[in-house]
């Protein structure tokens, strides 16, 4: 029965954290997202973000790769600029399977029992994008996306892009289209 308690322990961490990007988008609602055409990326606040610059570099590509679906491109004298910020934690699940128990039994018999706690780190990782009107430098759409991370260079290109395409599926905001 323990076996059985450990695996379901263990299944629903691994389906807990392999769950999908969590997203938040907040917006200025007097902004006309419709005159918004072109975009540039802003630099200035690209070169502080202390991550890796390959990991820079697939953040950026993703971001274009989504942007110019929706229909913008790419600007000296742009409309939007986009800027990135990035966060990373640790999240600890703690998972308790304890348990103690104590018994005597008819003469010297005695039983005891113990139990035992999982520990599980996951490193998460926020991704904040943000767009900003080139002409007031005033920040009028900021997506923000949550979820675990991966150490697997193989796999970062496709985590990095779920994270980006989910945060940007919310642009424009719903009825500024």
């Amino acid at each position: 029965m323990k076996t059985y308690k450990n695996i379901a322990l263990l299944l629903l961490f691994v389906l807990n954290s392999c769950s999908s990007v969590r997203v938040n988008v907040d917006y200025d609602k007097k902004v006309n997202f419709e005159n918004y055409k072109t975009y540039a990326f802003l630099k200035s606040a690209v070169d502080k973000v202390e991550i890796s610059d390959l990991d820079k570099k697939r953040i950026l590509h993703s971001i274009e790769d989504a942007i110019v679906t929706k229909g913008f491109t790419k600007s000296e004298t742009p409309d939007i600029l986009v800027s990135i910020f990035t966060k990373e934690n640790q999240r600890v699940d703690v998972y308790h399977n304890s348990g103690f128990g104590w018994g005597m039994g008819w003469g010297y018999s005695q039983y005891m029992g113990l139990g035992f706690n999982s520990t599980y780190i996951t490193p998460e990782g926020t991704l904040y994008i943000d767009l900003i009107d080139a002409k007031t430098k005033e920040l009028v759409w900021q997506g923000e996306g949550n979820g675990y991370l991966t150490k697997n260079s193989q796999k970062k290109d496709a985590r990095i892009k779920e994270f980006v395409d989910k945060i940007l599926s919310q642009y424009p905001p719903e009825g500024k289209k």
